[in-house]
């Protein structure tokens, strides 16, 4: 999966040790599957409650020590193999029920950050695949911030066609006429 979807980040992976991958490869399905059932336009208002029963799924798996779904199976065991904080994916997930409304407007700087804090609290749980030390959790974080943040404004044209406005500032008459504001 991460391969074909995300082969920047699947090049990275490989330079875990190799005991380690499917740990970050879970993660990464995880992740990937709630943004997918955020980004599916064919669910309409099923969105929030796909993400809902993706979540419950893994909570309950955790409870468990099992899920019969491949992806959040892998994730159950890995966890707590490898001492990830899989309580901070709700936030993660708050992020993506964000994206489920019909129309998405970041219209401050404190909403988009609420938002990219969400989404970086993939760092910290990988934090443990990483060696990292407590020190650099929040270093994590900020680099997830900053891949979110690359990520929209190169995701502008894209976003704007599924009804999303992640950078505050930025009229929609701009990104209608396709020009240059001083946002």
């Amino acid at each position: 999966m991460q391969l074909r979807h995300d082969p920047t980040y699947f090049a990275a992976t490989a330079c875990l040790p190799a005991e380690r991958r499917p740990a970050l490869y879970a993660l990464y399905g995880y992740v990937r599957g709630a943004d997918e059932i955020a980004d599916n336009t064919g669910l309409n208002g099923q969105r929030r409650t796909a993400l809902d029963a993706w979540q419950r799924e893994l909570e309950e798996g955790l409870k468990r020590g099992y899920s019969l779904h491949p992806v959040i199976g892998a994730l159950v065991d890995a966890g707590p193999r490898y001492g990830m904080p899989l309580e901070l994916l709700p936030q993660y997930m708050e992020s993506m029920r964000a994206d489920c409304d019909e129309t998405v407007r970041m219209r401050s700087q404190e909403q988009l950050d609420r938002y990219m804090d969400g989404t970086a609290t993939v760092g910290p749980v990988a934090a443990p695949l990483l060696d990292a030390p407590d020190s650099a959790i929040a270093l994590l974080r900020r680099l997830g911030v900053a891949f979110q943040l690359t990520n929209f404004i190169r995701d502008v044209p894209v976003d704007w066609k599924m009804g999303r406005i992640y950078l505050p500032g930025l009229d929609e008459s701009d990104l209608t006429q396709r020009t240059a504001s001083a946002a």
